[in-house]
């Protein structure tokens, strides 16, 4: 890749953003980026990034774009202050028509938008474990795998704009049901008098295993729920986008549903901010399990 193209763009420095950008960082690339929040600015430059001061000055400075933004209207609002010959690279989950409306507005202006939903959480992210879930003019996206390969382990052209979202909605479908079905494995186990430590590894290693288990489970047997990889303000987001595709398809999900009233539970406790792993506190207090300081 030419120096020249060295540069890159990230448009949201949140808990995904801000780890893609330290991670192409140390890939050495040039990464200049914006958020309206100065404490992810500030953090983005202790990692080594440049801070635009706007979305403008970040579209100016960088060929290609990464959007890792917490809403549609995010997202409209940026796809005003990009044009020129440029690739944007769109990681969000977001509903699909938001994302097509926003492709149609940034091809006006001569920019491409590609649909690159992640798989994966916010720890994850910060060691390079993602998985891109790539869709869209495949010419463009071919020109950004050097870029993805500086943040992601591995990468999947799904084909047409708006693929990457499916995949993404079925991906988050199972993330749903794992990480409750993991609460309720850790909560059985030390219940029954089991080390749950020792059960999340054992349980690691066997058939029942799953990402969240390897994850989330540390955190349900530490009931320790902050710093959070990901939210429950973000997953409830995320939640009633995959639920709305769900349904528009009339597609069968009676786990997914299943789990609605307990991420629900979190939030009414007041668990917003803490990462989604917080189902086992809900779950718990259910199950009466001795707590020593769930946080």
């Amino acid at each position: 890749m030419p120096m020249a193209a060295r540069n890159v763009g990230i448009l949201g420095l949140g808990i995904m953003g801000s780890a893609m950008a330290a991670n192409l960082v140390r890939a050495g690339f040039r990464v200049i980026g914006f958020d309206p929040v100065p404490a992810r600015r500030r953090r983005h430059a202790r990692a080594g990034g440049l801070v635009a001061k706007d979305a403008e000055e970040v579209s100016a400075s960088a060929g290609i774009i990464i959007c890792s933004l917490p809403s549609s209207k995010a997202l409209e609002s940026i796809s005003k202050s990009i044009s020129g010959r440029k690739i944007v690279v769109e990681t969000s989950t977001l509903p699909i028509a938001d994302k097509e409306k926003a492709r149609r507005r940034l091809a006006r202006a001569g920019v491409t938008l590609l649909d690159c939903p992640l798989s994966g959480t916010g720890a994850q992210a910060k060691a390079g474990d993602l998985v891109v879930l790539g869709s869209g003019m495949l010419s463009k996206y071919r020109k950004t795998v050097p870029v993805l390969k500086g943040f992601s382990r591995s990468r999947y052209y799904l084909g047409r704009f708006g693929n990457g979202s499916k995949m993404k909605f079925a991906a988050n479908l199972l993330v749903a049901i794992h990480n409750v079905s993991t609460a309720e494995a850790v909560i059985l186990a030390r219940k029954s008098g089991l080390d749950p430590a020792l059960a999340v590894k054992v349980l690691g290693d066997g058939a029942g295993a799953s990402r969240m288990l390897q994850v989330r489970g540390p955190l349900m047997v530490r009931r320790k729920y902050r710093p959070a990889t990901v939210t429950n303000e973000t997953w409830r987001k995320d939640m009633k986008i995959i639920g709305a595709f769900v349904r528009a398809l009339r597609s069968p999900a009676p786990l997914f549903s299943a789990t609605k009233s307990i991420y629900a539970a979190a939030m009414a406790q007041g668990r917003a901010k803490q990462d989604t792993a917080a189902v086992c506190a809900v779950l718990e207090g259910r199950a009466r399990t001795p707590k020593r300081g769930a946080r």
